[in-house]
């Protein structure tokens, strides 16, 4: 009899590697922030730091929520290979970890989410408010320091078979060095000065390293203690429409973990969602297909209702 696949692995030198990880792209970005903040007093904040910060916070953005998010991990529409190349480049700008360890934590997520074995539940840290307080520390930003290694062989064996995705995601390190350089060097250019260049690195690179890191954790820790609950789901997501719009549409959390496979976190027109913006797009162009958006009757028997019996057949749904 073969010995079934472990679904993850933990080991001396894979927490080795987490805690590099941690102290280069989630410590650094905060010394980052308060070193851009200390410089001001040497370069003043301009309209070039600026669009750098929102351009390249933009292009990070969506290359996590539209191609880590829901190409990668989900597989809620087909994309044209240029274009699923150039999502996984700008993901891994964001510095949140490779297309391949990023797909398999996020897959083990869902099929966790909220229980034992979830890499980053806010509701497993005890009751009462010293429980939540710790939990959301430790869903926000702690747990990244060291856990269970979710096997990608199990939880990522599509992307494996693609090879061409596999070459991108073996240069993850240089694509985050890339999305550093590259505002350092508008920088340098638009003001013709050292100090423009360490400007750009700074609001371009690491501020907007730091700003769109804490937005995707807030998701993972604040979505799932409070907000509003639409659709039945087995654990505790929820929307936080107001931050829609900052968030790219992952701000719709309680409905994508009801519907998982739906390339539309908003669900409807009228909820603001710039990620599935940018799908449909491409499938304007003819570079984006087989997008899987439920259809209104699964929708509304997910409804959450003041039957409990209607919310038990959500659920279930």
């Amino acid at each position: 009899m073969s010995t079934p696949r472990r679904k993850t692995i933990s080991n001396e030198y894979i927490h080795r590697l987490q805690r590099r990880h941690f102290l280069l792209f989630d410590i650094l970005p905060i010394v980052g922030t308060a070193i851009a903040v200390a410089f001001l007093a040497v370069h003043p904040f301009g309209l070039t730091e600026l669009v750098l910060f929102l351009a390249m916070w933009l292009l990070t953005g969506l290359g996590v929520t539209v191609g880590y998010h829901r190409l990668f991990t989900h597989r809620t529409f087909k994309a044209a290979p240029s274009v699923s190349a150039t999502l996984a480049v700008f993901g891994s700008m964001a510095g949140q970890g490779g297309l391949l360890s990023w797909v398999a934590l996020h897959r083990r997520h869902h099929e966790c989410s909220d229980r034992e074995g979830d890499p980053h539940s806010p509701n497993l840290s005890g009751g009462g408010l010293t429980g939540m307080l710790r939990g959301l520390v430790h869903s926000h930003f702690l747990w990244m320091r060291r856990h269970a290694y979710p096997n990608i062989v199990h939880y990522a064996p599509d992307l494996l078979k693609n090879r061409s995705l596999v070459r991108v995601a073996r240069l993850y390190y240089y694509w985050v060095a890339l999305g550093m350089l590259a505002p350092a060097l508008v920088g340098g250019i638009a003001y013709q000065s050292w100090t423009g260049a360490v400007s750009g690195l700074l609001w371009g690179g690491l501020v907007r390293m730091f700003v769109l890191e804490h937005i995707v954790w807030a998701i993972n820790s604040f979505l799932h203690i409070f907000g509003t609950r639409p659709y039945a789901s087995r654990e505790n997501s929820r929307n936080g429409g107001i931050f829609s719009l900052v968030t790219l549409g992952e701000s719709w959390h309680n409905n994508h973990h009801a519907f998982p496979e739906s390339p539309s976190f908003g669900l409807d027109w009228y909820r603001l969602d710039p990620g599935y913006w940018l799908i449909r797009l491409l499938a304007l162009f003819g570079l984006a297909s087989d997008l899987k958006v439920p259809s209104k009757e699964r929708m509304r028997t997910k409804r959450v209702t003041n039957n409990p019996d209607d919310a038990a057949r959500g659920a279930a749904a």
